[in-house]
């Protein structure tokens, strides 16, 4: 792909035989058709079913830059693109705007594909190498150990809103709660967790000062790695380090940010779309207190209708040949479309019928790079929220559904908010807090189980510019735990609570 002086907007476009060239028109000019901007940003699913009306199973866009690509919105088409990495490869080094030099060195596309020494960045060998340290390491956590710790975190960060009968479920629970368990997965001293969440937040979010906040993130790692090389523990940084595949330095850094950030970015999503979908969508309220949907269940559900990423960059082609019937050049760039895909008609006609325990979505994707963490993201958001609706049993929106907010990227959509009343915990009829007591003596005082807790360390200082507040932990002690309560033979939270508060 070769580009030629074209005028489209201001800036130079692909010539017609690049595939990023709309054939039949469809814009205003005959033109291009932009994965950025207010058009794809405001309505992604509109947006991708226009592509998908106009194109079949894989589009051809544009990125920042006017960088070319293709948008694969078939399901089909997707698990091609990621199960046959002798035809897609991970490898964003083979990427022709690369090797041609036209990737700006400021490109916000940058920070996700840029080659890395992780597994997510290489196939074969070397892939089955850091992918094995990574599952391994990911595989050996206890998953009741693990909700513990979500208890503890979830029960602190109700305390700090319970009382007054409001909260943003978004801002003052969600972006709070994955970083502070991961921390403690990781190994890292528990006082380093507020201030990763407002770092990781900055990051993501692009803003002037991501820079300081992604070297206060490393920088947090690097100390954490140090201190675990002298005094390994049961965590995820030590195993790493001693894995028999022998990662270097360099690699154990790179993995633990890529774990840290993806984990967190991808679970605050998940949280808050569910939380969203229990308030507002009548037909999972209804499902939950009439005993006959879980929230795992539920999760599934926002899965398939509002994943996390809705879509991931990327595979590029390792030589000629074809997908969803276009021809695709050797070094091409594939975006994998997975809310397409997920609204794909030819395997979900009608999007109003539920999913219940349909986990064939490609939120997590697929083949060798199927992400490692889900199981982790899942266990967090489903506990996490089962607490929050077991300690707040008559939580609702304190908004119209129209109010709520999302900003968008050209790979998620995130919800700015979600404002809530209830009443306040104080206030709770004796039977409602007894209730919570007793599913706290049952949790038990201990949080391990198979989790290490790491011991404390002083915290990196933040970095000029970064916004990063003083430690949670530091104003308060925590509450006694609370566990979550995951309701058996698929019995809804509600009607769990309900028979416990009827004795």
């Amino acid at each position: 792909m070769s580009y030629e002086d074209h005028a489209y907007q201001g800036g130079p476009v692909p010539p017609p035989g690049c595939p990023a060239h709309r054939p039949g028109g469809g814009a205003p000019d005959g033109g291009l058709l932009r994965l950025f901007g207010p058009e794809a940003e405001a309505d992604p699913a509109g947006f991708y079913e226009k592509l998908r009306a106009e194109h079949g199973e894989v589009a051809p866009v544009l990125l920042h830059g006017d960088l070319p690509a293709w948008l694969v919105l078939g399901y089909s088409a997707n698990l091609t693109a990621m199960r046959t990495p002798s035809r897609f490869s991970r490898d964003s080094r083979r990427w022709t705007e690369f090797q041609q030099g036209r990737v700006a060195p400021d490109s916000p596309v940058l920070p996700v594909i840029a080659w890395q020494p992780t597994c997510s960045f290489v196939d074969g060998e070397e892939h089955r190498r850091l992918r094995t340290a990574v599952t391994d390491g990911l595989n050996r956590f206890d998953r009741r150990g693990m909700r513990r710790f979500v208890t503890r975190f979830s029960d602190q960060l109700i305390a700090e809103f319970g009382d007054s009968g409001r909260a943003d479920l978004v801002s003052q629970f969600a972006e709070h709660l994955p970083m502070l368990v991961m921390t403690q997965l990781l190994g890292m001293p528990e006082e380093y967790g507020p201030r990763l969440v407002e770092a990781a937040r900055d990051l993501v979010k692009g803003t002037e000062t991501a820079v300081a906040s992604n070297e206060y993130v490393v920088e947090s790692l690097r100390r954490t790695v140090e201190r675990k090389r002298a005094e390994p523990g049961q965590d995820l940084v030590t195993w790493l380090i001693e894995h028999p595949s022998g990662l270097n330095g360099e690699e154990v850094l790179e993995h633990l940010r890529s774990v840290l950030l993806a984990a967190n970015e991808t679970t605050i999503n998940l949280i808050s779309e569910t939380l969203k979908m229990v308030l507002t969508d009548g037909r999972f309220r209804a499902h939950l207190s009439g005993g006959q949907m879980t929230l795992p269940d539920a999760l599934d559900q926002v899965l398939w209708d509002s994943p996390p990423f809705m879509l991931v960059p990327g595979r590029w082609a390792t030589g000629d040949t074809e997908l969803g019937g276009r021809a695709i050049k050797a070094g091409d760039m594939l975006l994998l479309g997975v809310a397409a895909g997920n609204a794909d008609p030819a395997v979900r006609p009608d999007l109003d019928t539920p999913l219940f325990g349909n986990r064939s979505h490609l939120a997590f994707g697929s083949g060798p790079h199927e992400c490692p963490g889900q199981e982790i993201g899942r266990a967090i958001a489903e506990s996490g929220i089962d607490i929050l609706l077991t300690r707040l049993p008559d939580l609702q929106l304190s908004v119209e559904e129209h109010e709520l907010v999302w900003r968008g990227n050209w790979m998620s959509r995130h919800l700015t908010g979600l404002p809530a009343r209830f009443t306040p915990l104080g206030e709770l009829h004796p039977q409602q807090r007894a209730a919570s007591a007793a599913a706290s003596a049952a949790a038990g005082a201990a949080v391990g189980a198979g989790v290490g807790v790491s011991t404390p360390s002083a915290a990196p200082a933040a970095p000029a510019g970064a916004t990063v507040p003083g430690p949670r932990s530091a104003v308060r002690p925590p509450l006694p735990p609370v566990p979550p309560v995951v309701p058996p033979q698929r019995r809804g939270w509600w009607s769990t609570l309900m028979a416990r508060l009827r004795g």
